[in-house]
């Protein structure tokens, strides 16, 4: 089953994600093409191959996958860079725990088949790579996976905080002993299936005491996607900042990029839009790591890096010897992937694409050429039964987000004979009628009972309504199947009341249909932006 909802219903899909791929033209001031036009990606192959990176970094990249036992076909994926009219289609994503959420598959799925379709299109070599966000400090966005258990309540397994969790790159954490206990919990809380045993066996091969989380997060996505030739990056490698040691340089020495982000804010917010990144103006788009992640500054003597005072001579001698030592910060990271890998196009979320719209400018003044972005696929995978009840009722799809019985009783309310819902409506409406008068001439006999005439109604319209109320009980009584379903089918699409892509790790889908889950979404969706996709595997 397949079914294709525009996402423009949504209410947690804004404004500038939904016109991007339904009105492109409104916002084309802020990027650099139109992924739906053919002549788009034929510039943007142009521009890439005109503007190399380096070969050499093609040998980080080996020794990561080395490192990590990747698959032959991302390695020879990788390999591929290395020819001199390759591109490649970049998505990236946090390293959540047990491989994260939905969307983190989403994104890499729609990444290996845009890159598929732009080989077979533009007759050149196209890598799909997967940029692991391992910089970023924000333990808890990594540090937990929700899946449904069997009852299709939300089970969340949380590892503790590693020594310097919330303060140090994700990348640098160090999974503890209590990673076993987090997947004793998952496989707990799994619906048993055929799979289970074979999924908890792999996690617990890859997920490892002493292992870095990135590490971890690399080698599953690796373990599930890499032989469909995913090419799986750390951004935390020391061995790659040299390759970039340029670009640091050049954002100490104009400090442009969060002015221009922000003139661009400025701009998305006059058209009416939204400004994802509000950056000081007075700070760089790099931190210094030094044990933890500190912000770079200027100030009026010169920088600071936290609250310490430092010079640009200074902060140039460290970036020489130590370019391992300097981050980026989300400004400046797209600008670091596309000077890593020939980037034709990137594949992103909805939020992500907002603060993308405020970097054209910045892509500019780097004389770095500006991919095109794509945005990622949306799903909620259903199993049969959900798909069924849907395909059965006629209910709007997000009609299923509010944690309440709205939708369920208009539900029920359709399923009574329509003498009942008729008979009540008339008997309101006579209600209406008669006491209604009633109310009207009482004043003239006496006008303190205008009060008690009123109240009478009321008490009477409450009372219908009140009978109004148990008949729908009774009807859910009568229809426990049809209530059972309704709320099996919003636990799957909205847990907790949240969209299944954001809310739900993809490791519960793979204890639910198997490893062939990959095979049949990269077979069935269909690199839609426009519409969400209801699918059952």
């Amino acid at each position: 089953m397949q079914h294709a909802i525009d996402i423009r219903r949504f209410t947690w899909i804004r404004r500038l994600a939904s016109d991007y791929a339904s009105n492109h033209s409104a916002l084309a001031s802020f990027f650099a093409g139109d992924p739906a036009s053919p002549a788009s990606w034929s510039d943007a192959i142009a521009r890439r191959q005109a503007s190399r990176p380096p070969s050499r970094f093609v040998d980080v990249l080996g020794a990561q996958q080395e490192s990590r036992g990747a698959p032959a076909e991302a390695r020879a994926a990788a390999e591929t860079l290395r020819q001199p009219e390759a591109v490649a289609v970049v998505t990236g994503q946090q390293a959540g725990l047990f491989g994260g959420p939905l969307f983190t598959l989403l994104k890499a799925l729609t990444t290996i088949q845009l890159a598929k379709r732009v080989s077979r299109e533009q007759s050149i070599p196209v890598v799909a790579v997967f940029w692991i966000d391992a910089e970023d400090h924000d333990w808890d966005e990594v540090a937990s996976c929700a899946v449904l258990d069997p009852n299709c309540q939300v089970q969340r397994v949380t590892l503790h905080p590693p020594t310097g969790a919330g303060h140090v790159p994700v990348g640098s954490l160090i999974i503890g002993e209590d990673v076993g206990t987090a997947l004793n919990a998952l496989a707990e809380a799994l619906p048993p299936s055929e799979f289970t045993a074979s999924l908890i066996g792999d996690l617990r091969r890859t997920y490892q005491s002493g292992r870095g989380m990135a590490e971890a997060f690399g080698r599953w996505l690796e373990s599930v996607l890499g032989p469909h030739g995913l090419v799986v990056f750390d951004s935390c490698d020391p061995a790659a900042k040299p390759f970039v040691r340029g670009l640091f340089e050049q954002e100490l020495r104009s400090m442009r990029t969060s002015a221009l982000a922000t003139e661009a804010g400025e701009r998305l917010t006059a058209q009416g839009y939204h400004a994802q990144v509000t950056p000081h103006r007075e700070s760089t788009a790099l931190f210094r790591l030094d044990g933890t992640r500190q912000p770079i500054r200027r100030t009026a003597d010169g920088f600071s890096v936290s609250n310490t005072p430092t010079t640009l001579d200074d902060l140039l001698a460290a970036l020489k010897r130590h370019p391992e030592q300097f981050s980026p910060n989300v400004l400046l990271r797209p600008l670091v992937q596309d000077t890593l890998f020939p980037t034709v196009c990137y594949v992103s979320g909805p939020n992500e694409l907002a603060y993308l719209a405020q970097l054209k400018t910045v892509y500019e003044d780097f004389e770095l050429p500006m991919p095109l972005i794509h945005p990622r696929d949306s799903a909620t995978l259903l199993d049969s039964v959900g798909a069924r009840f849907l395909n059965r009722q006629d209910i709007p799809f997000e009609a299923l987000q509010p944690q309440d019985e709205a939708a369920l009783n208009q539900l029920l309310e359709a399923q009574l004979p329509a003498s009942v819902e008729q008979s009540i409506d008339d008997a309101r409406r006579a209600i209406q009628a008669y006491l209604g008068r009633v109310v009207e001439v009482v004043p003239t006999v006496d006008p303190t009972l205008a009060g008690a005439a009123r109240s009478t109604l009321g008490r009477m319209e409450h009372s219908l309504k009140t009978l109004h109320n148990k008949i729908l009980q009774a009807a859910k009584r009568r229809d426990d199947t049809l209530r059972r379903q309704f709320a099996h089918t919003r636990a799957q699409a909205f847990p907790e009341g949240h969209p299944q892509e954001r809310a739900l790790g993809f490791v519960g889908f793979l204890n639910r249909f198997g490893p062939d889950l990959v095979d049949r979404l990269l077979s069935d969706l269909p690199l839609d932006p426009k519409h969400h996709i209801l699918i059952t595997p």
